[in-house]
């Protein structure tokens, strides 16, 4: 089971220059759509992490998988080339702490696949059709896994915007100027909204939406190329 924004967003990087099939990538809060994703798009050095007790080791083969709290990752700094998370940091007590250990580990930088805090979505929050809290994530597992680290709690939906993501990087990374870039994209929550002629008409508009205002979609990730520019008033040595 692929994601088409996950496969696109990685494909345009790799067409960019900026990613490597090549490249070596620690992924946490890591699933089967990352293993997937990954596959079809043709990474060959990952390694597949999350806190999810059940697992043996072979699930995410031909990666590895080992279990880290992204919040607390065992890796060196700089040991890999990216730090990756799909739709994982708001599973974190601490969204920002676990973009941190992405930070440091990641020789390269970090990407990252999150909610956008548009006003669409906060929207979909008070009409329903969007969750504050993923009370249904831990409902699918049975009550005992799911939400915040992975527990029974359901976690809070952390969202995003551009300029806390630079708030954020810059606070971590002050030495040096960083390349943020982001990208964007609409999906329909089909399951959400009901009947199928209701969807046939959202997924009809979806295109135009997307088009017109596409950072009001409800898809949203940021790449975090580390260290491009030293900044000026750090002297040399």
């Amino acid at each position: 089971m692929t994601d088409s924004f996950y496969r696109d967003t990685l494909t345009g990087l790799i067409a960019d220059g900026v990613v490597t099939p090549a490249d070596r990538l620690l992924v946490v809060c890591g699933g089967p759509v990352d293993r997937d994703t990954l596959v079809a798009i043709g990474f060959t050095d990952v390694a597949i992490t999350n806190l999810d007790e059940r697992m043996t080791g072979d699930e995410y083969a031909p990666y590895r998988w080992q279990r880290e709290d992204a919040e607390a990752l065992s890796a060196a700094d700089d040991s890999v080339d990216w730090g990756l998370v799909h739709h994982g940091l708001h599973h974190c007590a601490s969204p920002h702490r676990a973009l941190a250990e992405l930070l440091r580990v990641g020789r390269k930088g970090a990407i990252v696949f999150e909610a956008r805090d548009s006003l669409v979505v906060r929207a979909g929050v008070r009409l329903g059709l969007v969750e504050e809290y993923e009370v249904t994530a831990v409902a699918a597992n049975d009550g005992r896994w799911g939400g915040v680290g992975n527990g029974p709690v359901p976690n809070h939906v952390y969202r995003w915007t551009e300029r806390e993501v630079r708030k954020t990087v810059r606070s971590l990374l002050p030495a040096h100027e960083h390349d943020i870039r982001f990208a964007y994209g609409l999906k329909v929550p089909a399951d959400r909204l009901g009947s199928r002629q209701v969807v046939r008409v959202a997924q009809a508009l979806a295109p135009i939406a997307e088009r017109l205002a596409p950072r009001q979609g409800n898809q949203f990730a940021f790449v975090v190329a580390k260290n491009v520019r030293r900044q000026p008033w750090l002297r040399e040595g």
